[in-house]
């Protein structure tokens, strides 16, 4: 998929979960989704919406993605840099989508709990890292069945833990 034209391209979100969890990415592609019903995904609705508020910005629809534009710079809001590797993909995946629509950007991840700000540039070996798991989400999305569960400490807190271990048992 070196072409450029022929990017399977996906929501932010998507891009977003497969680094956190592809089976998350999977089953959140397949219309099973559990975020209605997270309190977790309702504060970073609600951070979302209060600092987008805040910060007399301007939302941008693009087909596939939805980006905060505010004072020249494409910006994300996350509660917490938990997810920091995620969060910073995700912007970047942000910023690759609109220099492809000839918009050319640098972005700033906003941590609102932590106060932080981080800048976020696109750099040609981002470029190439997102192609190539465009490549792999295109895969991830295709599979008839789900991953397997990957259990990781950031599992507890997911909207999809229950779904996910309803029939762990534990053995003494």
């Amino acid at each position: 998929m070196n072409d450029l034209t022929e990017i399977n391209w996906v929501t932010g979100i998507e891009f977003y979960y497969y680094y956190v969890c592809i089976r998350k990415l999977w089953l959140f592609s397949k219309g099973i989704g559990f975020e209605n019903n997270s309190d977790r995904v309702l504060q970073g609705k609600v951070a979302h919406e209060y600092s987008h508020e805040r910060e007399q910005g301007k939302e941008v629809q693009l087909e596939d993605i939805k980006v905060d534009i505010l004072n020249d710079l494409v910006k994300e809001f996350k509660i917490t840099s938990s997810m920091k590797e995620a969060s910073i993909m995700q912007l970047k995946y942000y910023l690759f989508y609109l220099k492809r629509s000839g918009i050319d950007k640098e972005g700033s991840i906003h941590y609102l709990k932590e106060r932080k700000v981080e800048n976020v540039a696109l750099s040609k070996d981002d470029e190439e890292e997102i192609i190539s798991v465009l490549e792999k989400i295109d895969n991830i999305k295709k599979q008839d069945n789900s991953p397997k569960i990957k259990k990781q400490s950031i599992c507890t807190k997911c909207s999809y833990y229950e779904f996910c271990f309803s029939k762990e048992v534990d053995h003494e």
